[in-house]
Order: structure tokens, then sequence, then C-alpha cells
């Protein structure tokens, strides 16, 4: 049983007979009388036992989207339920309205909507419905409470997409698609074509040459190549303990999948073979063998329900989780964090292993705070905070200085900026012929 704000209200009004009548009899007797109504009142509402329910919901949305959840109510009984209905989703389904009313005939079926604005990635679910049927006077209300879980799934939102027109232009561009000539080394042949002075010499192709002569005479001919195709990129993101930390009111781990899923769709397009792992201390989750519409979308379903492990990141077990991904020399991406020497000793240890074989970049977001807090000091509190920031870019650079002279490429960035970078980066080995 609930009591309305209109029950509550009829009880206050009991002052009122006794400032009149000044007999505090008269209160009891009100009393009486209003618990009587009250009665009468709950007689009459309909049976919320009587509701059957129903969910319809979409299986999937991405984080900051906006879909409708349809709650079915069925009156099997015979008198008609009016009252309020509650669907009981977590805060952070971002559900409105949180109550709905309701004005159900006996033997009618209604259908109630819940607008769901995720703000969190996930599973977001709902375990409970409840039911208040008031009177006909609307001063007391039967309440059930019933068990419906539902549960919708809440992806990526992989807003760099915006990023990918641009270097898709780029990497056409460098693979000979434009009117725009990019040499440099490479293994697969694309054409051949006269010699400027410039080209390497070792390009020249001595077949061709002696077979073209025209009337200016003898002419050079040159072979070009274009980047290869089918290589391998395995990325690796650490959900450690480290993912877990929020900047720019985002968590690192998802940065990184922002990360992660503009490069698969950019080296998907590049004709690259995209492998994914996400580890800890264990295979949290992993795509492999995926390729075009499919690659993405097996990506950001293994994505969704990942959340961070408040756990150390097990590195050395990283060599042996490449080879067990690919025996051939691929293009292998960390996405990790380099904030301070100590927590990443076991990064560097494993680093020589990797890059023997492979080419490695460690992508790694930045906080932007702290490099705003160094430009700040006109009083005592701020020159601390700005020398505390100093100190943590010193430890960056330090860790970044060490990878490099270990063999790998760093990426580093502000969150909004890593995802492009590591595309650009990616671009840049491309033309460089490292891939």
């Amino acid at each position: 049983m609930a009591v309305s704000g209109w029950f509550v209200s009829l009880v206050a009004l009991g002052i009122l007979p006794i400032i009149v009548t000044g007999d505090a009899a008269m209160l009891a007797l009100w009393l009486l009388f209003v618990a009587a109504l009250g009665a009468v009142d709950l007689g009459r509402a309909g049976s919320p036992r009587a509701v059957r329910l129903a969910r319809e919901l979409p299986g999937r949305v991405r984080l900051g989207e906006t879909v409708a959840g349809t709650l079915l109510l069925t009156n099997t009984g015979n008198r008609r339920v009016r009252g309020i209905v509650r669907d009981g989703w977590q805060p952070s389904a971002g559900a409105t309205p949180r109550r709905s009313p309701i004005d159900l005939p006996a033997g009618e079926r209604r259908a109630v909507t819940t607008m769901l604005t995720p703000f969190r990635r996930g599973e977001r679910a709902a375990a409970q419905v409840t039911i208040r049927s008031f009177g006909p006077l609307r001063l007391l209300a039967r309440q059930v409470t019933f068990e419906l879980p539902g549960a919708i799934s809440v992806l990526p939102p992989f807003n760099s997409r915006k990023h990918l027109p641009s270097r898709l232009a780029r990497l056409r561009e460098l693979d000979g698609a434009t009117s725009v000539l990019v040499r440099g080394p490479g293994t697969e042949f694309d054409s051949l074509r006269d010699y400027v002075r410039g080209d390497d010499v070792r390009s020249i192709d001595w077949r061709a040459t002696a077979r073209r002569r025209d009337a200016a005479g003898q002419r050079l001919v040159v072979r070009t190549w274009r980047p290869e195709r089918d290589r391998r990129v395995v990325i690796i993101i650490d959900s450690g303990r480290t993912s877990a930390a929020r900047i720019d009111n985002e968590p690192r781990i998802d940065t990184a999948f922002e990360s992660a899923l503009l490069l698969a769709a950019l080296a998907s397009s590049a004709g690259d073979r995209i492998d994914l792992v996400i580890y800890d201390r264990r295979v949290r989750a992993r795509v492999q063998g995926a390729t075009g519409a499919e690659l993405l979308s097996r990506m950001v379903t293994s994505m969704a329900p990942i959340e961070p492990e408040l756990i150390e990141m097990d590195w050395a077990a990283v060599p042996a989780l490449v080879r067990s991904v690919t025996a051939h020399r691929a293009l292998v991406v960390l996405a990790t964090s380099i904030d301070a020497p100590g927590a990443s000793r076991g990064l560097l240890s494993v680093l020589p292993q990797l890059t023997r074989k492979h080419t490695v970049v460690v992508a790694s977001v930045t906080d932007p705070t702290v490099l705003d807090a160094t430009g700040t000091r006109s009083t005592r509190e701020e020159v601390y905070v700005a020398a505390a920031a100093e100190r943590a870019l010193l430890d960056q650079a330090r860790v970044a200085t060490a990878i490099r002279q270990l063999g790998a490429d760093v990426v580093t960035a502000a969150p909004q900026d890593l995802p492009p970078a590591l595309a650009d980066t990616y671009i840049a080995l491309k033309a460089a012929g490292r891939l």
C-alpha cells in the first residue's frame, strides 16, 4: 500500500475541527473518517497484480545516442488500473521519464515508452518494474514490484570516425589512386616510368630500358612501387588499472578504443589485416579474421562490456600473445600508459623482444590539464602545482625517450587528438616503407 499526498493533506485538515470546537476528541473521529474513506478508496483500486508485463528493447545503441524502450502492460483483471508505473533502469542508462502515468481499462493493453540516453559504455540494465494503482479518490494505492529484467548493450561511440575521410584521402594519394606521385621504398610493383633526376638508381629496370628507344635516343626506365598490402596490424589494449583513470571526463580505455577503431577502419581500407586483443592478465576480448564492416562490428561488440581491472598489466606475456596472433612481421600497436618510469618498467622490459621482429608503436593518452597547470604560477599553491606538473611531463618524456631508444615509436596526445595522431603515424609508416 502507498499513501498519496492527498491523503496526507486530508489528515492534516483534522486540525480544523479541533480549532472550531476546541474538543481534542474530534481529531480521533476525523482520523476514523479519513481511514474509512481511504479503505473504501483502496478497495475500489484496480489490482496491479493482474497486470502482465513485457519489454521491447533495441539490442544495441552507441554511447550518447537516444533510443526508445517500450514497456507493454496488459490488464487481465476486472477493474481499471489508474496510477503510475516506474521502470527501474540504472541511473547510467539515462532513462526519461522515470515515472509514467497509466490508465489501463480491464482487458486492454497500453504501451509506456521510456527514452534511454546512456552516458556510460557497457551493459545498462533494468531489473524491476513497480506499478502503483490508485483508487477513484487517489488517497491510497496498491503497489506491486515485478521482476522484469532487461538490458541494452552500449557500444563505443566511435566519434573519431569524423577523421576517417581525410585520412583515407591521404592513403589513396599514397597508394597512387590519385595524381599525386609518391616515391619511396616498397615491395609491391606499381608501374614503369621515365627516369628523372633524384630517382634511386636501384629502381632502374634495365630490361625495360633496353626495349625503350625513340627519336630522342635511349631513355632510362624505373620501376615505381606502392605500399605493401595485406600486412598484419596487431592492436593490444591494456585493460589494467592505469586504463581506469579518467582524462577529460573519459576513461583511458575508452580513448584507446576510439584510437583502435579509427586505425582498424583505416588499415582495413588499405588492405591490411587487423587483429585486436584486450588484455591485462588474461585475454578480455579478441577479434581475428574479420574484414570490412564485419571487423568494426565485431570490435565494438567486443569492446562494449569491457571495464578496466584494478590489477597490473602482465607485460611479460605480451610477446607470446603477439606470437599467438601472427608469426610474420607486423605492426604492433600497444595502447597503454607511459606516465611514470616505475609503472612502465614492465613495458620497457619486453620491447626489445617485440622490436626485434615487428614494427612497434606505443600509444598513450596525455592529460591536457597537466600541461595547462605548468603555465599558471601566480600564487604559492599554483607554483607547487606547476612544479608537480613539470615533473610529470619530465617523467613522460623520459619514458618516451627510453621507448624510442629500444626501437619503438611513441604517439602521445590528448584524448580527442590521440586517434588521428595514431592514424597519421600509420600513414607515415606506410609512406616510409616500414610496413
